[in-house]
């Protein structure tokens, strides 16, 4: 059974930092591309950053590029978001989530079929 926990959700004020992690089991550790998505309320769940199987590739929304990085360690089966520079629109339900295949060229939801229970982040002006 495949399984995916965010932690690391919470509030913080604009200009601040936070970093989510995402522990997953049930399939083979680093055989799946991993993402980051978010939503917030009455708008569609948008990706904000994939990783490829091996971590050597990675895509970024372009809203939050040059703030968060996405990364992950294979032998601890995590998955990071480091959120930097946040703003207020950050604001929103994020969700950790493993791809079909080990690669994903896009930010597309419908590429990704296993999901975390989500983990809040609000982010103050």
């Amino acid at each position: 059974q495949v399984q995916l926990v965010e932690s690391g959700g919470g509030s913080v004020q604009a200009g601040g930092s936070l970093r989510l992690s995402c522990t997953y089991s049930g399939y083979t550790s680093g055989s799946r591309c991993m993402g980051w998505f978010r939503q917030a309320p009455g708008k569609e769940r948008e990706g904000v950053a994939i990783i490829t199987s091996n971590g050597g590739t990675t895509i970024y929304a372009d809203s939050v590029k040059g703030r968060f990085t996405i990364s992950r360690d294979n032998a601890k089966n995590m998955v990071y978001l480091q959120m930097n520079s946040m703003k207020p629109e950050d604001t929103a339900m994020y969700y950790c989530a493993a791809g079909y295949s080990a690669y994903a060229y896009s930010l597309r939801t419908a590429d990704f079929d296993y999901w975390g229970q989500g983990t809040q982040i609000t982010v103050s002006s």
